[in-house]
C-alpha cells in the first residue's frame, strides 16, 4: 500500500475526557447532559462547515453565543481532543520515519482543525484533510474520492484507518482498503 490515511479522533487522539466535556458545559452555564446532546446533535453540520462557530455553539446551548464565548468554547473543544493515543502516535512516527505515504482525514470543523494542525504530532503529517475545509463529510464517497485525487493515489493503493464502521465502509466503497481501528497493536499487525 502506498498510502495510509488516518482518522484523527479516537485513532490518533484519545476520546474526549468526560471531565473536559463537563468543563465546557460548566463554562457555558449548561446542564452537562443537555450540553452533550446538543454537542452531537449539531456536530455534523459544524464538521461540514455549514455552521460557523457562533452558530454551532448557539445551537448547542439554545441561546445566542457571542464570538468571544464561541472562541473560548472552541479552544476548550480543541483541548479536549488533543490527548494523543501514544501507541498510535508512535506507529505514525515510525511510518513517517520510514518514508511511507501518510495522510490524515478527519471530520472536523475549520476552527477545530486549525487547533489540531498546531499539535506537533499532527503537524508532522504532510497531507491533512478536514471535512469543513472540503465541505464534505465521511462516510460520503466524495470525500474519499477527493482525498485520493489530491494525493494522486489509486484508491486501491490506500488504506484508511478509522474507529467508525460507517467511515470504514465509505472508504471501501471508494475502492480503498478499510481498517477498523481497535488499537495500535492490532493496526501494527495489519499493516505489517
Amino acid at each position: 500500500m502506498k498510502w495510509i490515511i488516518f482518522d484523527y479522533g479516537n485513532v490518533l487522539s484519545l476520546a474526549q475526557p468526560d471531565a473536559e466535556v463537563d468543563a465546557m458545559a460548566a463554562a457555558a452555564g449548561a446542564d452537562p447532559a443537555a450540553f452533550r446532546q446538543g454537542y452531537w446533535k449539531h456536530r455534523l453540520d459544524f464538521d461540514r462547515g455549514t455552521l460557523t462557530a457562533c452558530a454551532y455553539w448557539s445551537a448547542v446551548l439554545g441561546r445566542e453565543v457571542p464570538a468571544e464565548e464561541a472562541a473560548r468554547l472552541v479552544a476548550m473543544d480543541v483541548a479536549s481532543w488533543s490527548h494523543p493515543d501514544e501507541d498510535a502516535v508512535a506507529l505514525l512516527g515510525e511510518l513517517l520515519a520510514a518514508g511511507r505515504g501518510v495522510a490524515l482525514l478527519s471530520n472536523a470543523p475549520a476552527e477545530t482543525s486549525d487547533g489540531i494542525d498546531l499539535l506537533p504530532w499532527i503537524a508532522a503529517i504532510p497531507h491533512r484533510f478536514y471535512s469543513a475545509r472540503m465541505s464534505m463529510l465521511k462516510p460520503d464517497r466524495e470525500i474519499f474520492d477527493e482525498v485520493a485525487r489530491v494525493l494522486g493515489a489509486d484508491p486501491a493503493e490506500a488504506v484508511f484507518v478509522d474507529d467508525r464502521p460507517d467511515n470504514v465502509a465509505g472508504a471501501e466503497a471508494a475502492g480503498m482498503t478499510g481498517v477498523l481501528y481497535t488499537g495500535a497493536a492490532d493496526l501494527r499487525r495489519r499493516l505489517a
